[in-house]
């Protein structure tokens, strides 16, 4: 067992490693780090086996296996303020609403510890949003993906976090997604249902489990066909998953255009279109989903307010040329 300068930490796997899940091998020789912080390392592609990267912490050893540990510098645990613009649709000393464009970070995190919305929240609202519902995520109850956009709501004051941070865990809140999916759901309106937890084959993927998930529900609703090819959808969320429509509509046979994640092949509808209609849909460079709507109701003054907006313009120029195909 050793510790290099570079901060290379190498554990070779002895009679008593022999089985043992790596991440508790690792805890044990390196006790300075929790097992939680060596997971997390393991996930994000820290470890390797043998020279092979190694993704799951509960991989087990086997004698005379060499893992190597390679722990990054550390960062502060507050984030900075960044200069970075922010389309406000409405203010008041208790919170803030945002259309948040797609490409943008939530918050900080591995590979992304700086060009957040956290960062620029930071900038645009100043110290009043410090500490507000944690160091790394000041202010946010509720998130999007990177790459989904549309309608976020974040807390100013501890009051609003507390408040808002209830109405989402209660399903009070009014959420409407629009989505461009492959094919088109039958029937026309209904529920999508099914447990929601971690891939076992893929830790950045979620699926639909048997056991150790949580509860999922989604409405949805045909807006539009497209040559049965594809379809414009209304989705409305009973729960909030991570992923959630995107697990849904995959696990359904209709997963949303352009996800890097849940879209694993070609759909053979796509062989139906056009060519050019076809390369568009193929390499939208995002998943097709904008949070369409947000409503919920004041934190202090308890007025009920609604927030729409129209999906980014790639999203509409997608929508339009699979409508003129």
């Amino acid at each position: 067992m050793t510790v290099s300068s570079q901060d290379l930490r190498t554990l070779v796997a002895a009679e008593q490693h022999a089985g043992e899940r790596i991440d508790r091998a690792l805890a044990a020789a390196f006790p300075d780090l929790s097992r939680s912080r060596i997971k997390a390392l393991i996930e994000a592609g820290h470890v390797t086996r043998d020279g092979a990267l190694v993704r799951e912490p509960a991989d087990s050893l086997r004698i005379g296996a060499t893992l190597v540990l390679s722990v990054p510098p550390p960062v502060s645990s507050t984030p900075e303020p960044e200069n970075i613009s922010l389309p406000v649709l409405y203010e008041d000393a208790d919170l803030i609403v945002i259309d948040k464009p797609a490409g943008l970070v939530v918050h900080p995190a591995p590979g992304n510890e700086t060009g957040t919305l956290v960062n620029a929240l930071l900038a645009h609202c100043g110290d009043s949003l410090s500490g507000i519902g944690g160091e790394r995520r000041p202010g946010i109850v509720h998130r999007l993906d990177k790459d989904t956009s549309g309608v976020m709501v974040v807390a100013k004051t501890e009051q609003a976090h507390v408040a808002l941070s209830n109405d989402f865990a209660a399903r009070r809140i009014d959420r409407k997604y629009l989505a461009l999916c492959w094919g088109v759901p039958s029937p026309g309106n209904g529920d999508y249902e099914g447990a929601i937890g971690r891939d076992k084959a893929d830790r950045k993927r979620m699926a639909i489990v048997a056991r150790g998930g949580k509860e999922a529900l989604t409405h949805y609703k045909v807006l539009k066909s497209f040559n049965a090819c594809a379809a414009l959808m209304e989705c409305k969320l009973a729960t909030g998953r991570t992923h959630q429509i995107r697990v849904h509509f995959s696990a359904n046979g209709h997963p949303l255009i352009g996800d890097p994640l849940y879209l694993r092949r070609i759909p053979a509808v796509a062989k139906r279109l056009p060519v050019e209609t076809r390369d568009a849909a193929l390499d939208f460079p995002r998943q097709a989903l904008h949070a369409a709507r947000l409503g919920f109701v004041h934190p202090r003054t308890g007025e009920a307010l609604l927030f729409e907006t129209m999906p980014p313009e790639d999203f509409r120029a997608l929508e339009l040329q699979l409508a003129e195909s």
